[in-house]
């Protein structure tokens, strides 16, 4: 069999890892081996084509679980390039939806959906801080977010942290509707307790959604009058 005809029969394959990427978030190796019942080898194999290509990148994501911090994991991501070759008819479709929506219903009927797209967010995270209240907000955030395929990490900072989502399944149509990442970055604020500060979105051309997290500042103690 030629190197021509190899190319060709892996093609389909290669289609298939980058679907599942795409509809369910970063993906390590070993999970995608398993759902694609084929051997690890082989699948190394096809995604080093795919970041040679660029259509994917790789980065170390650190799993949190219930039984606390994880070891770090490579998973691999989408880049904007390998999401502009297989989710345009997608984003094209929510696009001109949502336009639609926008022009019968008003701005107010965009912010209703966008509220019900993080809701889930906050569901998730709910159940778990019940489940855990001593555990850090943010990491009860982090585990939410990579639910829903976000990728997202923590990096800590002397002032605080920064949480950080390696992918997002609505960038391109965030980047014509904004308020998908305003009410995103409001939940996040809710959910932490704090004022936060987003300085960058992979909707607006940014490779990582980067949301500052500041320290929250004690409460301050009222002398009680004797």
């Amino acid at each position: 069999m030629s190197v021509e005809t190899i190319e060709t029969v892996d093609l389909p394959t290669r289609r298939r890892v980058v679907d599942l990427i795409l509809n369910d978030g970063p993906q390590t190796a070993k999970q995608l081996a398993e759902r694609l019942h084929l051997t690890p080898a082989a699948v190394r194999r096809h995604l080093a084509v795919l970041l040679t290509s660029g259509a994917l990148t790789s980065h170390e994501q650190r799993v949190f679980g219930a039984r606390g911090r994880g070891r770090p994991s490579k998973v691999f991501v989408l880049t904007d390039a390998g999401r502009a070759e297989f989710r345009q008819a997608y984003d094209d479709l929510a696009i001109a939806a949502l336009r639609r929506l926008a022009v019968a219903a008003g701005p107010s009927a965009i912010r209703g959906i966008a509220e019900d797209r993080v809701a889930c967010i906050e569901e998730r995270f709910s159940a778990a801080r019940e489940a855990d209240p001593e555990r850090p907000a943010v990491e009860i955030l982090v585990e939410a977010l990579a639910a829903d395929g976000y990728a997202p990490s923590i990096r800590p900072l002397h002032s605080g942290e920064q949480l950080l989502q390696h992918h997002c399944p609505i960038a391109h149509v965030a980047a014509e509707f904004p308020i998908l990442c305003e009410i995103e970055t409001q939940l996040f604020a809710k959910l932490l307790g704090t004022h936060v500060q987003r300085l960058a979105t992979i909707a607006h051309g940014d490779g990582v959604c980067t949301t500052n997290v500041p320290h929250r500042l004690p409460t301050p103690q009222i002398p009680r009058r004797k």
